[in-house]
């Protein structure tokens, strides 16, 4: 994703095609989390995203020139920002239901402005450190949900998951004269191996769920690595070109939305009314931080 810590209150401005434009990103996204949850119930989720990568890698390397005097910055975000923040994520996801994991993975907001205030110079105001620690009492008591309590170790790899994303877009800040396009097409040829390598280390039986793999599987790579990764980048970059941030960053607090209701809809997923509290207590916080005139 891209940088989140607007600044402006409203998304004045927008055009019609824009607002179909944000909206589809957050859905794409948001589904992205419904469809992983239903392959990694048969599929290991680090190989899982290690193919997700290959078709990212794939669809898109052949149209960016290779970034040269970058490529090592380039592997070590990769590493962080993909290896271990989708190893993470998506291994915590396993055990949790896709809308909370999805509302958990806002965190990524909080984390990136704590990260910009101790490492990038940055100064955000009273307001925003309100929102960081509603976000953070929303998790809290997501936390405490029946179906969720016993489950704290994924818990705490989401959370992981949404810190390393955080230190990964406050490098990516730090490159210089390449696009967006590229970033991600690199990015994914990057991850690729890190995640193939990862998976052989930590997980086992890759071979047999290879072998065993449905179509629920494959239809979930192809959408993670062309619709949800290619396309929604594709998106949520071009809507970036065309407006500030502040504008089209509040989008994306429509993400566990969409999450939540395709858990219900199509895995049968009961959130349960502290998630949903919770939930609500997490995207307030985040709106407060990304609609912040401080």
């Amino acid at each position: 994703m891209a940088r989140l810590t607007p600044s402006s209150s409203a998304p004045a401005g927008l055009t019609p095609l824009d607002i179909l434009l944000g909206v589809t990103v957050a859905l794409v996204w948001g589904m992205g989390f419904v469809f992983a949850k239903a392959a990694i119930a048969h599929f290991p989720p680090i190989l899982l995203m290690a193919f997700r990568f290959s078709v990212t890698a794939l669809a898109l390397v052949w149209f960016v020139r290779i970034p040269r005097g970058q490529l090592l910055a380039l592997f070590a975000i990769a590493f962080v920002a993909a290896g271990f923040q989708y190893g993470l994520t998506f291994t915590g996801l396993k055990q949790l239901d896709a809308g909370a994991a999805a509302l958990i993975v806002q965190l990524e907001v909080p984390f990136l402005v704590i990260i910009g205030a101790l490492f990038l110079g940055e100064a955000p105001g009273w307001r925003k450190w309100i929102g960081i620690a509603l976000a953070f009492v929303g998790v809290w008591y997501i936390s405490g949900a029946p179906r969720i309590a016993s489950e704290w170790p994924s818990v705490l790899m989401v959370i992981g998951g949404a810190f390393f994303w955080a230190v990964g877009q406050a490098m990516i800040r730090r490159l210089e004269r390449i696009d967006g396009l590229t970033v991600t097409a690199w990015i994914a040829v990057m991850a690729t191996p890190q995640l193939f390598l990862g998976s052989l280390l930590v997980e086992r039986d890759q071979v047999a769920a290879i072998a065993n793999a449905g179509p629920v599987v494959w239809l979930a790579v192809l959408y993670l690595g062309l619709v949800m990764t290619a396309f929604g980048y594709g998106l949520w970059n071009t809507l970036l070109r065309r407006n500030p941030v502040s504008q089209v960053a509040p989008f994306l607090l429509l993400l566990p939305l969409f999450a939540l209701v395709g858990g219900v809809v199509f895995l049968g997923e009961d959130p349960g009314p502290q998630t949903l509290i919770g939930g609500a207590l997490v995207i307030g916080g985040v709106g407060f931080i990304l609609f912040s005139r401080d």
